[in-house]
């Protein structure tokens, strides 16, 4: 690793983007967090720096998306939006036009290819693009505010120099993008855990979406049940997502690090605090290799600022005890993140009645997992999932 490894991919060129005001998608989370990190005196430092991306090629583009896709999306940015753009989703309530649309998703690509770039020269130990983690587009179609695949391109990247990567995805929604682009292939694992299709969009991510072929248990699918709150949800993913992860032994792991599975999200259902990611931020970390992390969901703006702010503390290793000794008495209760100890939300008390519901939900879907995918990578089947 040379000078600087942990690297955050940001710029101004993309703050000056914007989704339409009515869109619940705001682009501007990212330059929060950048704008945050610098007052906490985070950014700056030993071992850490800030790289300006550049928009990725039409070429890298093509990696993944249509060439007759791409036209389309180029031309609906400069007013041209026909039935075949309506058709591959373009111009609906969760996909709308807007100006610089097509410059903004190359941009933000560029951006995850620049993080993958940095991990394969040993520029980064850990690169964060939070203005990334697009999970829902296809090769043709965009959809849930998504354009440009940057997810995939960035594990296509890595995978292309010969890496085993898995793609860790705790976005509240299910990536079924990135699972459609990987679902016959060995080499890039995806492992999601996201609120039930049954309650959210898109409707996807069953225990059964295990892969095809040579890609068969290598798509892990953890559906979540509403209410889930923090212990529930690293009691799924010790059982789940660790062994996984341990079994696979991935050169690299790629992470979405979507905030919309926190309390008071207007778009989701589950009960997390910032506490939870922090802690599968530090579970990830643990296991030594390099992590390509991006943003994603979030659409309660300033939650999802702080929760990637305090994920970037893990990431410097800057996490002590000094935040577990203030909990929530910063930025929630004093409505001010300016201090070290403002980071972390308070802690929410689940009731007693939706904790028996939501754990008995989270013992049927792990031990449904258990049965299904652990077989494919010689891992015990056993049906304990200890509870705290």
């Amino acid at each position: 690793m040379h000078s600087h490894p942990i690297v955050l991919v940001h710029s101004p060129e993309l703050e000056q983007y914007h989704y339409p005001p009515e869109c619940p998608f705001k682009a501007e989370r990212a330059g929060e967090l950048a704008r945050l990190l610098d007052r906490m005196g985070l950014l700056a430092g030993s071992g850490r720096r800030q790289a300006a991306p550049t928009a990725a090629t039409r070429s890298a583009l093509e990696a993944f998306h249509a060439p007759r896709y791409l036209d389309a999306l180029h031309a609906a940015t400069r007013g041209h939006l026909d039935a075949d753009a309506l058709f591959m989703g373009l111009g609906t309530a969760d996909c709308p036009i807007f100006t610089g649309l097509y410059d903004y998703a190359s941009l933000a690509a560029g951006a995850t290819l620049l993080a993958a770039d940095l991990i394969l020269a040993g520029d980064a130990r850990v690169a964060f693009n939070p203005s990334g983690g697009y999970h829902h587009a296809f090769p043709a179609r965009a959809g849930g505010f998504c354009y440009i695949n940057d997810v995939v391109l960035g594990c296509l990247r890595l995978a292309d120099a010969g890496k085993r990567v898995l793609f860790l995805d705790v976005d509240v929604h299910h990536c079924d993008g990135v699972q459609h682009a990987f679902y016959s292939r060995a080499d890039v694992l995806t492992l999601s855990l996201h609120e039930s299709g049954a309650t959210l969009f898109p409707g996807t991510g069953s225990v059964d979406e295990i892969g095809t072929g040579d890609g068969t248990g290598y798509s892990v699918n953890v559906p979540l049940p509403v209410d889930t709150y923090d212990a529930a949800y690293l009691r799924a993913f010790d059982a789940v997502a660790m062994p996984v992860i341990r079994a696979f032994a991935p050169d690299v792991i790629v992470l979405e690090l979507g905030m919309d599975a926190l309390a008071g999200d207007p778009l989701a259902h589950l009960k997390l605090t910032n506490n939870a990611t922090a802690d599968v931020v530090a579970r990830v970390m643990g296991f030594g290799i390099p992590i390509l992390a991006t943003g994603g969901g979030g659409y309660h703006a300033e939650n999802t600022a702080r929760g990637w702010a305090l994920a970037w503390r893990v990431f410097c290793g800057e996490e002590e005890d000094d935040d577990h000794a203030v909990l929530g008495l910063g930025g929630v209760m004093l409505e001010s993140a300016e201090w070290r100890g403002g980071l972390r939300d308070r802690v929410l008390a689940p009731d007693a009645r939706e904790c028996e519901a939501v754990d008995a939900a989270i013992d049927e879907t792990v031990n449904a997992v258990k049965a299904t995918v652990f077989p494919l990578h010689g891992l015990a089947t056993l049906s304990d999932t200890p509870r705290v």
